[in-house]
């Protein structure tokens, strides 16, 4: 799963956005916490939906096989077949 950092990259930017929106009770002039923490929750979550849409569109599950097989024809042919799925 080439995109699991990013799964994991997202989760860990919302969960920081819900830490400063929800647990953080700092005045400050100069920052609004729970502004930025709403920001960060979008942006995790929005993160989140991206990798995994690319995951479920590129990852083929690890079922990608190749076979190949090689008969031998009555009239003394040989004949080879491969397949990738």
């Amino acid at each position: 799963m080439p995109y699991a950092g990013g799964m994991g990259t997202s989760v860990v930017v919302f969960a920081i956005g819900a830490i400063l929106d929800f647990a953080v009770n700092v005045q400050s002039n100069a920052v609004n916490w729970h502004t930025v923490g709403v920001i960060l929750m979008i942006v995790g979550a929005v993160g989140f939906v991206v990798t995994l849409v690319l995951t479920m569109m590129f990852n083929s599950g690890g079922t990608y096989r190749r076979s190949r097989r090689v008969t031998q024809e009555p009239n003394g042919t040989y004949v080879e077949e491969r397949g990738t799925y």
